[in-house]
């Protein structure tokens, strides 16, 4: 019965991280051509690369509803931590349609979860 319950303990869901307490540090964008647009984001408190990753898709997303449009597609992103400061340089199109590709995000939903989960935007 020991052995159950350990076995029990290794396959339950792990818990959310409490001390979680993410430094946004700002969001820089920069028009690259037409509808290619570069975020450069920096933040302290970083869980690992999707923490920058979320941080530059919210950047993305509003900075899509601010021109008018509606979606956005994840061209590339550069992440650098240096002394617990991670810096990501991630590049979006920007787009009116649906675009075509597998890493699309439609703007008005991601600006709505970004504030949920308290995600800073542009």
């Amino acid at each position: 019965m020991l052995a159950f319950g350990a076995l029990v303990a290794c396959v339950q869901a792990p818990k959310a991280d409490a001390a979680f307490a993410p430094e946004y540090r700002g969001i820089e964008t920069i028009l690259l051509d037409g509808d290619l647009v570069d975020f450069r984001v920096e933040m302290k408190g970083a869980r690992g690369v999707a923490d920058v990753d979320a941080y530059a898709a919210c950047a993305a997303a509003q900075y899509a509803l601010i021109r008018g449009f509606g979606f956005a597609r994840h061209v590339r992103t550069n992440v650098a931590n240096s002394g617990g400061v991670w810096r990501g340089d991630a590049v979006y199109t920007i787009s009116a349609a649906l675009p075509r590709g597998l890493k699309t995000i439609d703007a008005e939903v991601t600006v709505r979860d970004c504030g949920a989960q308290g995600i800073p935007t542009v």
